[in-house]
């Protein structure tokens, strides 16, 4: 395994901007079903699963104008709920293991939700039992369907 050698004393000047991160941007980008208002979000990463999701929301119903790089903003006063038990839905949110981050919001706000059978990258066991347990703590139910 390599190493690093950081050599100190030297005075440390400039500028950086962090990028956003996959994980919170899913989660933060989610929350924009909590409210048929106006959202705006920046730093929000170009990468695949975040432009997937946003792709997902769009096909939900949600109004997305692109502000410039990295910034978005949502307006989530139109959804459809039906689209929800799509073929489509099942298949775009499917392989978006985030997508599960779209029921929080939709049970909170509409009072129901749903899941596509989950996919993504296989990089091991992620459960999703915790989501699950959560919110029938929180008085929700589910039904399975295939």
């Amino acid at each position: 395994m390599g190493t690093f050698q950081i050599t100190g004393g030297k005075k440390l000047k400039g500028n950086i901007i962090p990028q956003g991160a996959k994980n919170e941007a899913l989660q933060v980008i989610c929350a924009v079903l909590l409210t048929d208002e106006k959202v705006t979000i920046s730093n929000i990463p170009d990468i695949r699963d975040v432009n997937k999701l946003i792709d997902l929301l769009a096909d939900l119903g949600v109004s997305i104008q692109r502000q410039g790089p990295g910034s978005y903003s949502f307006k989530a006063d139109d959804l459809n709920l039906d689209y929800m038990t799509s073929p489509e839905f099942k298949e775009k949110g499917g392989a978006l293991r985030g997508s599960i981050m779209i029921v929080g919001p939709l049970l909170a706000r509409f009072g129901k939700g749903f899941i596509p059978k989950p996919g993504g990258d296989k990089i091991g066991r992620r459960r999703l039992d915790t989501h699950f347990i959560g919110f029938q703590k929180l008085g929700a139910k589910f039904r399975y369907a295939a």
